[in-house]
């Protein structure tokens, strides 16, 4: 997919020690023109329309054997952390990046803020979500303490059609727990595929709402997957975020992380199913 995504840039997270950020000049970032609330950016829209957080100089700390360091990178972009310090990046592309080269990147196809066609040197394993004769991506990859597994969807195409597996679900095998990410979900999930899934401990779903699967169904999905955490991503605004939290408060706990940056274990993840909102869009 090509366009829509190439419309947006965002301001480069700081070096690995926390810094300042740096500004970016006029010409390279586009004016958002101002919107009502209720109005939805197109996609990737509002990735230029904040700051992108600072992630902490302690993430270079070293983990326990039983825990993972999640930090949100923004829009779909997560750093997820091994206690071998191997380091996954979610749906990684040319706008939202992390600090350090991962050793793993996974991408997903619907727009080009969510997959590169020029990844970084050194990165061990690129894992696209799609295939270009449509079949199944179905990874299956093992690297140290982290097996990285994927279930396919289908997305919308530009023409209003389907393309077929342009998507995938990928799942982090690591401290014993089961990480999930929804990529660019268009549609509810098949019993196959939550079967394919099976249990997760952590989800990172996408909340905007409308460019991804509408509010119902990505609360239908969250319900099926039954993951003690659920952390939002993809929400362009406070607004978007806030329709979403408004919706999941009726079954699900909400809780707040001051830093992007969570370390957590089997043990320490919440009693009751909660929402784990970390900053950044």
């Amino acid at each position: 997919m090509r366009g829509l995504g190439d419309l947006c840039r965002i301001i480069p997270l700081a070096a690995f020690v926390a810094l300042p950020v740096a500004p970016s000049t006029a010409s390279e970032l586009l004016q958002a023109p101002a919107a009502k609330p209720e109005m939805v950016e197109n996609c990737p829209g509002l990735v230029a329309s904040n700051a992108a957080p600072v992630i902490p100089a302690a993430l270079r700390l070293a983990l326990a054997s039983d825990q993972v360091r999640l930090t949100y990178v923004g829009h779909s972009t997560f750093l997820i952390e091994s206690p071998q310090l191997v380091r996954i990046a979610t749906d990684y592309n040319d706008y939202v990046r992390p600090p350090i080269v991962p050793d793993i990147a996974t991408m997903n196809h619907a727009h080009s803020t969510h997959f590169t066609n020029r990844p970084e040197p050194g990165i061990k394993f690129v894992l696209r979500g799609w295939r270009e004769d449509g079949r199944p991506a179905a990874h299956d990859t093992s690297y140290k303490d982290v097996r990285v597994r994927s279930v396919s969807t289908n997305i919308r195409d530009w023409a209003g059609g389907t393309e077929k597996n342009g998507n995938s679900i990928f799942v982090f095998e690591i401290a014993n727990m089961c990480i999930a990410h929804l990529g660019h979900l268009h549609h509810t999930l098949t019993q196959q595929q939550l079967n394919d899934i099976g249990r997760i401990d952590v989800v990172m779903a996408p909340v905007d709402g409308n460019l991804t699967l509408d509010l119902d169904g990505m609360v239908e999905v969250l319900q099926g997957l039954k993951a003690q955490m659920i952390v939002p991503m993809h929400s362009f605004s406070t607004y978007t975020l806030d329709r979403f939290l408004a919706r999941m408060r009726q079954d699900f706990a909400i809780s707040s992380n001051e830093t992007p940056s969570l370390v957590f274990s089997k043990t320490t993840l919440p009693a009751a199913p909660t929402v784990m909102v970390l900053p950044g869009h």
